[in-house]
């Protein structure tokens, strides 16, 4: 198995070489005229649509206010179950969890590595 290290120098090559090679395609499309019209079309299609969204969203009222505080919350309680989760985890808790359906759901771990400034 390779070690840490290896792993992420071989991840750095990829990354350098990917952002390499996404500049070349920017710069071709930049060249390309139909490319650049299609995009002035698009642009004004996704603000059509916003207007579109926009009006929708008024015309719901209280109904996309109470939608808008349901995400919000949702991602409150979200932040909150991770906090109580680490937590429990530190603690060595049980982190198992089941719906109203009995549907039982188990935690997912990711680590990312940051740049340190």
């Amino acid at each position: 198995m390779k070690d840490m290290q290896e792993v992420f120098d071989q991840i750095q090559e990829l990354k350098q070489t990917k952002k390499e090679i996404a500049r070349e395609y920017r710069d071709i499309l930049a060249q390309d005229q139909e490319f650049q019209e299609l995009k002035e079309e698009l642009a004004t299609l996704r603000d059509k649509k916003k207007v579109r969204e926009q009006n929708a969203q008024i015309g719901m009222g209280r109904r996309w206010e109470e939608y808008e505080r349901a995400v919000s919350e949702i991602a409150e309680l979200d932040q909150m179950l991770t906090d109580i989760a680490m937590t429990n985890l530190m603690d060595g808790k049980s982190l198992n969890l089941k719906d109203k359906h009995d549907t039982e759901y188990e935690p997912s771990y990711k680590i990312v590595f940051k740049k340190i400034d």
